[in-house]
């Protein structure tokens, strides 16, 4: 006989693809009902189907990251159905990687938009809501790059936005722990999304400094990018009750990748 768990009400951003929907997935498979938010309502559809057939219920939510009546429409709309336990701060893009001095204001300013300013609406237009809930969690996914790593040339807007994350979960422990919200982050290495699809690289060879790694750059793997699912697995236990605990950690979820960086 298994204890019984009432199902969640979880949102997760940037739900359409990769880690987004490996996320999606895995609380699926738990029953939970979950709020899927992204741009493209195509992608999203797709991904909704995926979590009924997992056992979960899926909810499609269209809005851009950064666009604050958007957010607040669509987070609004969500939680006032039957509340909202657990929110994943996924969305996010690698934007323009170029030398500081080539990178122009425009692709600085959104790559903040969508990483920085899309976390921040996020958990402002959630939190009301999350403080509703006795057992609630916010889980940021940031990275690598700007926390343990500093090797991806021209990346300097994505890693700054990546450092601000993980600054923002330490500060919101804290300010958070009174209403029993707890917010942790998680930080993935090479990943097996399409990110890099959406990565525009100018000039980068200029910038970028020579390094041999060892034969496999992941230790774990031999050099092996981790699956999503991998992520959402920490993801998961972050959102649970066996992780009650924890606030205001960050875990790395790379195979040691950034250790040899």
């Amino acid at each position: 006989m298994t204890d019984y768990r009432p199902s969640r009400r979880i949102l997760v951003t940037g739900a359409g693809s990769g880690i987004g929907r490996a996320t999606a997935m895995a609380f699926a498979r738990q029953g939970d009902t979950i709020g899927l938010l992204g741009h493209t309502a195509e992608e999203l559809q797709k991904v909704a189907g995926e979590v009924e057939q997992q056992g979960g219920t899926a909810e499609v939510l269209v809005a851009d990251v950064s666009d604050a009546e958007a957010m607040s429409t669509v987070i609004t709309e969500f939680s006032e159905r039957d509340g909202l336990h657990i929110v994943v701060v996924n969305a996010g893009i690698n934007g323009v990687w170029a030398p500081i001095a080539d990178l122009k204001p425009d692709e600085w300013d959104k790559t903040m938009a969508v990483n920085l300013r899309g976390s921040y609406l996020t958990i402002h237009f959630a939190v009301p809501y999350l403080k509703k809930s006795t057992k609630s969690a916010i889980i940021v996914v940031s990275s690598i790059n700007g926390t343990r790593t500093f090797t991806s040339a021209g990346a300097s807007a994505y890693a700054a936005t990546k450092a601000a994350q993980v600054a923002m979960v330490k500060q919101l422990a804290v300010e958070l722990a009174g209403d029993r919200i707890r917010i942790n982050a998680v930080c993935p290495g090479a990943i097996e999304t399409a990110i890099e699809n959406n990565t525009v690289r100018r000039d980068t060879d200029s910038v970028e400094v020579p390094v041999e790694f060892p034969e496999g750059d992941i230790p774990l793997t031999g050099g092996k990018s981790g699956k999503a699912s991998e992520v959402a697995s920490v993801v998961t236990f972050l959102a649970s009750d066996a992780a009650r605990h924890v606030t205001g950690s960050v875990i790395f979820v790379d195979g040691a990748q950034s250790l040899l960086r």
